[in-house]
């Protein structure tokens, strides 16, 4: 007797669903060590951690128009186009700005929440439940932000994916090193099984001690941060006082050979500056 088998057809391209997607706008390329792809790739880096509702794009558009408005602006009143020069690259810097602060607020309320969501998904690996019933749990019951970017991998989850291949890219999207622990324990747990409530007790208590610890470490350094920032940030505060109060003054410092030379020279010691005291506070911030 003959059984009908079904007949499977290749999988085709639907343009009628094409408006549903949505398609993440990227600048950096894979497999690509130029200096130009590491700026694309921390930018990229910065939009998806910082989850602001603009495209990059639009983000770098208004930096553009914020920087022609306040550019504009000098230049009307002081009439001068180097002090409107140094105005148009200050104002273009405003929008990315907003983003650094965004991403940061986010990255602090994320690791405030983390020993919390671990602690509840510990909770509900001891009901019996599987570990795709347990996020999916705890990420319903997970505030923003980080209950978003939970809710993430779960749908991921239900299209077919392993825990690991769902949540591998959570430490990239969120910018926290802890949840690399996290992502880590609940794929070998999947992959050779073991004692998960214990392992997910132990890594909430450790999240908690460490972030006990850095606040200590930032009570103890504040006055050294604070230092270092007003340090990066006092020449330019000078240089602008001056460009306010004498509308010639960057003018006529520019005009010999010492004062290009020593202007330039203290440009590019301050900006070196400023990304090494900023790598050194930010490695010591890390979560």
């Amino acid at each position: 007797m003959a059984i009908d088998l079904p007949i499977y057809r290749p999988i085709e391209s639907q343009p009628n669903f094409a408006s549903i997607l949505r398609h993440q706008e990227r600048f950096a390329t894979a497999d690509d060590d130029k200096v130009s792809n590491r700026i694309n790739t921390e930018f990229d880096r910065i939009m998806i951690q910082s989850s602001v509702d603009v495209s990059p794009t639009t983000l770098l558009m208004l930096c553009l128009l914020s920087g022609i408005v306040f550019g504009g602006l000098i230049l009307v009143f002081q009439e001068n186009p180097l002090t409107a020069a140094v105005g148009l690259a200050a104002g273009s810097m405003f929008p990315l700005l907003y983003v650094l602060f965004a991403r940061i607020q986010r990255q602090r309320l994320m690791t405030q929440q983390l020993p919390s969501m671990i602690e509840e998904l510990a909770r509900a690996a001891k009901t019996g439940r599987s570990i795709d019933q347990c996020c999916a749990m705890v990420a319903e019951d997970t505030p923003e932000p980080l209950g978003s970017e939970l809710r993430v991998c779960v749908r991921r989850m239900q299209m077919g994916e392993d825990i690991a291949s769902s949540m591998r890219d959570l430490p990239d999207r969120t910018g926290l090193v802890a949840l690399n622990i996290l992502v880590t324990s609940l794929g070998v747990h999947q992959q050779t099984g073991g004692d998960l409530v214990m392992v997910l007790e132990r890594l909430a208590q450790t999240i908690r001690d460490r972030l006990l610890f850095l606040g200590r470490l930032r009570a103890a350094t504040i006055g050294s941060r604070w230092t270092a920032i007003l340090m990066i940030a006092l020449p330019p505060i000078i240089i602008t006082f001056f460009m306010f109060r004498d509308t010639n003054y960057l003018t006529q410092l520019l005009s010999t050979y010492w004062g290009r030379f020593l202007t330039i020279a203290a440009a590019i010691l301050d900006l070196v500056g400023a990304v090494w005291v900023l790598s050194i506070l930010r490695g010591s911030q890390r979560t």
